[in-house]
């Protein structure tokens, strides 16, 4: 469980408390299905590497009969293929495919196709009020965004999985971005969205290689350092940048006031400090 959180407070934090409220670690432990709830807008974030068949619970956190009674699942595959069961049907992801499931679906079951090369699916979940159809998300199926250039670091592929033009969703939002070799910054020039909250997943990193992950006020920015396949939950009043020491992949899945993509407060570059 994570609380909110104070600007005025967050500035006072040193490297170890910025960790333990913000970065989410071991998320993909094989056997097991990990979770981290945030009481910033409910989201609940989590990874499950099944070595058998794992359903997936409502834990008390929730006080559910079922994980999905009052809440909607966005799930994308960062693993080796896998397959996902939804009230008895069955949905293969493979590497990098995705999977929307609405409100109200019963029996979610994770499952290996080998297990001794594991799936790892990772998944955000937000409360919802309204029910949409379940969808299997292949990354095949999506558009694919170039943005930035390679001259500022930044050249980057956007697949957009869960989102108001696409896979519909009653408020969660969900994508990936994959930059190119040679670049190492992601969303930058930077900005804030107060109306929703954002959580990024860093992965396809090797072992030496971090990212630093900028947060906090534009006037008062901090960073966490970030490794191979960890998340760091970005709150509404933040920015959220990061620069690695190569390139890299991140997940991004957003939850709040609205669902537009270009809802966005953009921050002067000067203004940074």
């Amino acid at each position: 469980m994570r609380n909110a959180w104070h600007p005025k407070d967050v500035k006072y934090y040193d490297t170890a408390r910025l960790r333990e409220e913000f970065l989410i670690q071991s998320l993909f432990v094989e056997g097991e299905i990990k979770m981290v709830y945030s009481h910033v807008d409910r989201i609940i974030v989590g990874g499950a590497c099944p070595v058998q068949p794992m359903p997936l619970v409502a834990g008390e956190e929730i006080r559910a009969a079922y994980f999905l009674e009052r809440r909607e699942l966005g799930i994308i595959n960062i693993g080796a293929p896998g397959t996902v069961t939804v009230d008895g049907e069955d949905f293969v992801l493979e590497t990098n495919d995705g999977l929307y499931v609405g409100m109200g679906k019963q029996e979610i079951v994770f499952k290996s196709r080998d297990e001794a090369q594991p799936a790892k699916f990772y998944f955000n979940s937000a409360p919802a009020h309204a029910t949409f159809p379940t969808v299997k998300i292949g990354i095949d199926m999506l558009e694919a965004t170039k943005l930035g250039a390679l001259t500022e670091s930044n050249a980057r592929t956007i697949y957009k999985y869960i989102h108001p033009m696409g896979v519909k969703s009653c408020q969660l939002v969900m994508g990936m971005t994959i930059l190119e070799p040679g670049s190492v910054w992601n969303t930058m020039p930077t900005h804030t969205h107060a109306r929703r909250m954002e959580v990024y997943l860093y992965f396809n990193m090797p072992k030496d290689a971090l990212v630093l992950h900028n947060m906090g006020e534009p006037s008062e920015t901090r960073h966490i350092v970030m490794r191979n396949e960890e998340a760091v939950i970005s709150p509404s009043w933040s920015i959220h940048a990061g620069c690695g020491t190569r390139n890299y992949t991140f997940i991004w899945g957003m939850v709040g006031e609205n669902q537009t993509f270009s809802d966005m407060d953009p921050v002067n570059m000067e203004a940074i400090l």
